[in-house]
C-alpha cells in the first residue's frame, strides 16, 4: 500500500493544479496564457514540473484585485433578512386566498353532491329526473 503513496500524491497534485488552473479567471493568470498553462500541466504532470510551475509562477496569489470579490464576501455583505412565515404578510395573504379558493370549491362540490342525491331520490321514486 505504501508503494502506491508517491503515485497517489503526484496524481493528487496533478489534478489539483489542473482544476485550479481551469477555475482561475484569466486576469489572475501570470506569464503565459491560460491555455498554455493547461497544456504545460497536462504534459509535464507526471514529473511534477507542470503542476509545481503552475503553483509557483502561474497564478497571481494575493489579495483579490480591485472591483472583484469572492462569492463568500458577496454573501456575507448581501444577506436577506429572514422573515418567519407567521410574520410574512405576503405568505399569510396567499394562505387566505388559497382558503377562499378551497372553500368555494368545497361549496361547489357540496352543491353538486346535493343535486346528484336529489336526482337519485327522484329516480328511486320513479319520477322523471328531467322534469325540472
Amino acid at each position: 500500500m505504501i508503494r502506491y503513496l508517491p503515485f497517489l500524491l503526484v496524481l493528487a497534485l496533478w489534478i489539483y493544479a489542473f482544476i485550479d488552473c481551469l477555475n482561475t479567471p484569466e486576469e489572475q493568470v501570470r506569464a503565459l496564457p491560460k491555455v498554455v498553462w493547461v497544456i504545460i500541466i497536462l504534459l509535464f504532470g507526471e514529473v511534477l514540473v507542470g503542476p509545481i510551475a503552475w503553483l509557483v509562477a502561474g497564478k497571481y496569489r494575493g489579495p483579490v484585485p480591485a472591483g472583484g470579490s469572492t462569492p463568500s464576501e458577496w454573501h456575507r455583505n448581501h444577506r436577506a433578512p429572514f422573515v418567519a412565515p407567521d410574520d410574512n404578510p405576503e405568505f399569510l395573504k396567499s394562505l387566505k386566498e388559497e382558503n377562499k379558493k378551497d372553500e368555494a370549491l368545497l361549496k361547489d362540490w357540496e352543491a353538486d353532491l346535493r343535486r346528484r342525491e336529489e336526482e337519485l331520490r327522484r329516480r328511486e321514486r320513479g319520477e322523471d329526473p328531467k322534469a325540472d
